[in-house]
């Protein structure tokens, strides 16, 4: 952790305390957990509280990424960049700042360790030993199917859950190790601001941290070897975010392989080749952004009986289940989905299956997303291609926010609302938006899916007026119109003759 100020030893004194003393452990545990991400504290919180005996295990940090190095942090960031973005655009509603606003990078990065380090008590360890729990701190390797050792000490387990997460991945260029880089593991330990950055991958990660370094003043490239940026998602929302990263000042470049990087001097080279035609880009720091590797290594999972992929991690059922019916796995280390939320209700369904033989589904939950740049991009369910690759045939409704008084209003109109329903019903099966807030509207959107609530019923929903969750109404209303074919038009017309 750096600097070694006093947020940051705050912060270790919570999650990795430096007198913590391991526990005794008892003869039998109902679940050993290793890994205290998210994953792991919801799975050893929720057992301890139904009264089972629950050890933790963490070799690192607890909170795990969330905490430390993802979520938290980098949320932290992007609201100072936001803000900046606000006083900056502040004369377009009438208000004039006495100059033109700065950034003090120093002290938007004091400000996001002092919040870490708050947030952090939640996820201490004295909090989890109060909860009951056995902590212990240090590495975790399967001794048997049924124990784990750690610290010299063995934890014999009826379950046990693999939490262990994930970690940043780098692109096999030549050069790359040697010349150095960031990651989101450590491109939160910057006190100064670089004047020109290279990020390297335009998925979520890359888009996020590109804008926010853009908005405080780097000079930013954002790099990226497909020919679009966040390339899972719909084009024209991924083009909307473009369009945004663009006007903040990041060049993007798109459909580029970076050869090799190389060291100049001071300056840090990357050559690039895009169909033959070659360009180099300088730069001060380069960030990786391009995935992230499951945390397998050196668990002796072949000693336990669990399989795993370096690459997909470990493997399981889709109750979560390992191939050692003993153990189980949630989050990072097992999922596609690698979000903190999904790895928190993965751990309760271990929670459910395994110490009470239950039956519950991680293919059953509905699992919405956010890219956190500005306007967000929110998604939820199937994309339009996708059901049509399953055979679902869909209806798809839009609403502009250009077309919604409340983005009107807040200067905010470069986004909408897209929902696809079953073909002749209103069965929501998808859902993606683009605005400002689009991961507060999209929990509307993935609460329907989830209670089977259709576009009719969220049309019956009064709104405030004006709110952007106004254009999720309209769609119900656009629904609703559908149904007044001519056939049904016919009969009112006669009917209105009739009462007339």
């Amino acid at each position: 952790m750096k600097p070694w100020d006093e947020h940051n030893r705050a912060l270790v004194r919570n999650v990795h305390p430096p007198d913590w003393v391991n526990p005794e452990p008892v003869r039998r545990y109902n679940v050993v957990v290793v890994g205290a991400g998210t994953a792991g504290l919801v799975t050893a919180a929720a057992a301890a509280g139904l009264g089972a005996k629950v050890a933790l295990v963490e070799r690192e940090l607890m909170g795990g990424d969330c905490l430390n190095v993802g979520c938290v942090p980098s949320k932290a960031l992007l609201g100072a960049a936001r803000a900046y973005a606000r006083a900056r655009d502040a004369v377009e509603f009438g208000v004039a700042l006495p100059g033109p606003p700065t950034v003090d990078f120093a002290a938007v990065m004091e400000r996001m360790r002092r919040i870490r380090a708050h947030i952090s008590s939640n996820d201490s360890a004295s909090r989890f030993r109060k909860l009951g729990v056995d902590v212990f701190l240090g590495e975790a390797r399967f001794g048997s199917r049924d124990s784990i050792e750690v610290d010299g000490k063995q934890l014999r387990f009826r379950r046990a859950v693999i939490a262990t997460g994930a970690r940043a991945s780098a692109p096999a260029i030549p050069g790359l190790a040697e010349v150095g880089y960031l990651t989101n593991e450590t491109v939160f330990s910057l006190t100064s601001l670089p004047r020109r950055l290279a990020v390297i991958g335009a998925g979520p990660i890359g888009c996020e941290l590109a804008q926010a370094f853009a908005r405080f003043g780097s000079e930013v490239h954002l790099l990226e070897a497909l020919d679009r940026i966040l390339s899972r998602e719909d084009r024209d929302a991924a083009e909307r975010v473009a369009e945004a990263l663009m006007r903040d000042g990041v060049r993007i470049a798109c459909g580029r392989n970076i050869l090799r990087v190389e060291r100049h001097g001071a300056d840090k080279l990357l050559q690039l080749d895009c169909d033959g035609e070659r360009s180099e880009v300088r730069v001060d720091e380069i960030l990786v952004g391009v995935g992230r590797l499951p945390n397998v290594e050196g668990l002796n999972l072949e000693g336990a009986g669990v399989e795993c992929d370096a690459a997909s991690g470990v493997t399981v059922d889709d109750r979560l289940r390992t191939t050692n019916r003993r153990i189980f796995a949630a989050g990072d280390v097992c999922s596609p989905y690698k979000f903190t939320h999904n790895s928190d209700f993965q751990a309760r369904i271990v929670v459910q299956n395994a110490l009470f033989f239950g039956r519950a589904k991680a293919s059953a939950l509905t699992i919405p997303w956010v890219t956190y740049t500005d306007p967000e991009l929110a998604h939820v369910g199937l994309y339009e291609h996708e059901a049509r690759e399953r055979g679902i045939a869909v209806r798809t409704f839009v609403q502009e926010f250009g077309e919604v008084d409340r983005a009107i209003l807040d200067g905010e109109t470069e986004g909408f609302v897209r929902i696809h329903v079953r073909e002749g019903s209103d069965e929501i099966v998808g859902a993606t938006i683009v605005a400002a807030n689009a991961g507060e509207m999209i929990s509307e959107v993935t609460l329907a899916m989830v209670g089977r609530l259709g576009l009719a019923t969220i049309a019956r929903a009064i709104h405030p007026y004006p709110t952007r969750s106004e254009a999720i109404r309209k769609i119900g209303d656009a629904y609703n119109r559908t149904r007044l074919t001519p056939r049904v038009r016919s009969l009112f017309e006669r009917w209105f003759r009739w009462t007339r």
